[in-house]
């Protein structure tokens, strides 16, 4: 399995690569790959610092796609910025983070680590603890989400 993250400074360079190179890009890509599965989500809040969408000072992704009751969206994303939040900030092996948000309730939740023992740090000590404060069984319908290693030569 691969994850491919893409980076687009604005919505206008976005829809104009899918107008004039998407198609030709994929075509060339036909075969190379089965089930993939794309979602696009705006930023809403960046996680510890400035988000920069760069990856040569870490050695692994946390991602995790959220589907959220859509009555307890807003308490979500408060819940994200208010509890999650700090606490990855405070992280010391956290480098930096994004959360991001699409249409249908969907979120995104994207943390850079140094590594997979520091991130492996923040999990066992804190994540049942952060869930009951902030609620996430009651707000999340649906979780999915992966621990990526990063492969340095995949980055452009």
């Amino acid at each position: 399995m691969a994850h491919v993250f893409a980076f687009w400074e604005s919505r206008a360079f976005y829809d104009s690569f899918m107008a004039r190179s998407h198609d030709r890009l994929a075509a060339s890509q036909s075969g190379t790959f089965t089930d993939a599965q794309v979602r696009l989500f705006d930023h809403r809040f960046d996680v510890k610092t400035g988000f920069e969408p760069r990856f040569t000072d870490t050695d692994l992704v946390r991602v995790a796609h959220c589907r959220v009751h859509e009555e307890r969206a807003e308490h979500f994303a408060l819940m994200q910025e208010k509890v999650w939040n700090p606490a990855m900030a405070g992280s010391p092996g956290m480098v930096r983070g994004l959360f991001g948000e699409a249409p249908g309730h969907e979120f995104l939740v994207l943390s850079m680590w140094q590594s997979d023992a520091e991130h492996g740090k923040y999990r066992v000590e804190r994540v049942e603890r952060l869930a009951l404060r902030a609620q996430t069984e009651a707000d999340v319908a649906a979780l999915t989400g992966d621990v990526v290693d990063l492969e340095p030569t995949w980055t452009v």
